[in-house]
């Protein structure tokens, strides 16, 4: 790791901006193979649309799901 970025963190617009361009990325990807497998260019942008609505849920739930789980959690220390 670059030590000049040793003491720095992420910001929350730069967190946003990374998770919306995987998406894209993602989306894209499962558009392609859709379109390659069916040759179906409607059926692959639609199927990508469901995806995207689909992934976001089940990342939701999956986020939540761990949220009650104890298991990995620390307490930070008081400083």
């Amino acid at each position: 790791m670059d030590k000049s970025l040793e003491n720095t963190k992420e910001t929350h617009l730069r967190s946003i901006i990374k998770g919306v361009v995987w998406r894209m990325l993602a989306s894209l990807t499962t558009i392609i193979l859709v379109y390659l497998f069916t040759r179906k260019l409607q059926l692959a942008l639609e199927l990508g649309g469901i995806e995207v609505i689909a992934k976001i849920l089940l990342y939701y739930g999956h986020e939540r799901i761990w949220n009650v789980i104890s298991w990995g959690k620390t307490v930070k220390a008081v400083e």
